[in-house]
């Protein structure tokens, strides 16, 4: 398997008014399971529905009602976990968390605290060509979501929305290996490209399916010594994320210079502001008064059936990166560009199928994104399909049109669709091969422009300048190779 070289970057360091200091970050990010069913019941979990309607008997916690697990949502969990390459615990079990909000109406919270499904894995987190944080997993758990209570709505009232309350999620834990504000954002960002590629969670953080409670702390720079985290909750945009993460290392950082200490506590991040507050002293563990759920038997998974997912896993990011590279020639920023979606990875490949693979990055980052970024497109809204911009390259291949032609195109096909050597033929865009048609279109710049031959003639490098004006005289459709040689043998050069 193809594998790229990879050193890891340096730490961020954050100037105070009398130290320099170090960031030390982990993250909680909360995937939803890409299911179409909740995890202990059968209740829709589709986005944008009536507040109220995608809730079962089991959701609203009525009396009598038991969870049933949902296996595909295990077998999501396993998925994830052979995707970031963890150990995938054949014994895990439910424990119940106290949680007294009304959006779970049963009082408790179904999750797994001391035995979890998924254990140690990593995330190779691209920093530059080259450059890369290697950011340990700790353990993915599954859990139920909560519902929504909503406080502005009614002037003395607060209302509660049970839709999302016991969809599936994922809780996957990393280690304290992050070390700045960009890296946490490419964290999450690669998380969520593996989780698509895998399948399992659609990453879409305006829905909420992917959201990141943020531990931040700081320490002065050279230390080993961990110093006390604060948890920043529900963040929900890479954007997010970091300005978060700044605000609160310079309220550490401004705290500690004057003397005082951090005081363990979960915080929220107050956009309007840009400052971090407090919601709560932090928790731990035994606050919860986790215990086992007596309605819900351990899992136990079959060594078998863990490795039927891992055998249907399918090529995850990084090794496609590096098979770009290896196989297409192309530098490793463009095979990240091609493998950042798997969409985009795909549609690549189908273009470059049987073709010169750099010419096909070349056209597809350069021409296809740039178009498609430009009007806030897909790569599954493209107009153009991969057959006709690989019938465009086609084209180029034999000749039959110059690059700037193609271009022309490419414009064509973007709006109008159809066959690229159709439109080429019908649209007499053919380029010109004809030596003779080439020679008259040369022997006319050349006799227009007797003091631009005498230059060339002392200065061959100005020879461009003709292919250039003969290129322009016959529209673009001249061969350029064929131009170029008779320019220069009719201007004596060798």
């Amino acid at each position: 398997m193809a594998e790229l070289s990879y050193r890891e970057p340096d730490p961020k360091i954050i100037p105070g008014a009398k130290d320099d200091w170090e960031l030390v970050i982990g993250l909680e990010v909360h995937a939803q399971v890409k299911s179409r069913a909740k995890l202990f019941s059968g209740a829709s979990t589709a986005f944008g529905a009536e507040p109220n309607t995608n809730v079962s008997l089991v959701d609203a916690a009525m009396p009598g009602m038991l969870p049933v697990i949902n296996g595909f949502c295990v077998e999501q969990a396993v998925r994830t976990g052979l995707g970031l390459k963890a150990q995938i615990n054949r014994f895990s079990r439910f424990d119940r968390k106290n949680y007294f909000y009304p959006d779970l109406p049963q009082g408790y919270q179904i999750s797994q605290l001391y035995h979890p499904i998924v254990g140690e894995g990593e995330v190779l987190v691209d920093m530059a060509p080259g450059v890369a944080r290697r950011v340990r997993i700790e353990r993915i758990h599954l859990e139920q979501d909560a519902g929504k209570s909503i406080h502005d709505q009614d002037p003395k009232r607060s209302l509660v929305d049970l839709n999302r309350t016991g969809v599936a999620l994922m809780e996957i834990v990393s280690r304290p290996d992050l070390r700045g504000p960009e890296e946490a954002a490419e964290y999450v960002r690669k998380l969520r490209q593996i989780l698509r590629y895998l399948d399992t969670c659609d990453g879409n953080m305006q829905e909420g399916s992917l959201r990141a409670d943020v531990n931040v702390s700081v320490r002065p720079k050279g230390s080993t010594v961990l110093g006390t985290r604060c948890e920043i909750k529900n963040l929900n945009s890479m954007r997010f994320i970091m300005q978060a993460i700044e605000a609160e290392a310079r309220r550490q950082i401004a705290i500690l210079e004057d003397g005082g200490r951090i005081e363990q506590e979960t915080r929220l991040y107050d956009v309007a502001r840009g400052e971090t507050r407090s919601m709560r002293s932090k928790e731990e563990a035994h606050d919860y008064r986790y215990f086992p759920d007596p309605d819900l038997l351990p899992l136990e998974l079959e060594a078998d059936w863990i490795e039927g997912i891992r055998a249907s896993l399918p090529e995850l990011p990084d090794e496609k990166k590096a098979r770009f590279v290896l196989d297409y020639g192309m530098t490793e920023y463009d095979a990240g560009v091609l493998t950042a979606e798997i969409a985009a990875a795909r549609y690549f490949e189908a273009v470059a199928e049987g073709r010169d693979g750099k010419q096909a990055a070349n056209w597809v980052i350069n021409e296809l994104f740039g178009r498609l970024n430009k009007e806030g497109r897909t790569i599954d809204e493209s107009p153009i399909a991969p057959g006709q911009l690989g019938g465009l390259l086609d084209l180029i291949a034999k000749g039959d049109i110059s690059g700037k032609i193609a271009k022309d195109v490419f414009e064509i096909l973007w709006t109008e669709g159809g066959d690229p050597a159709r439109i080429v033929e019908e649209r007499g865009l053919a380029q010109v091969t004809d030596t003779g048609a080439i020679e008259k279109a040369v022997d006319a710049v050349i006799a227009a422009n007797p003091d631009q031959v005498a230059k060339a003639k002392a200065k061959p490098s100005l020879a461009g300048w003709f292919v250039g004006q003969v290129m322009k005289a016959t529209g673009g459709r001249a061969n350029p190779q064929a131009v170029q040689a008779i320019v220069r043998a009719k201007l004596g050069i060798e």
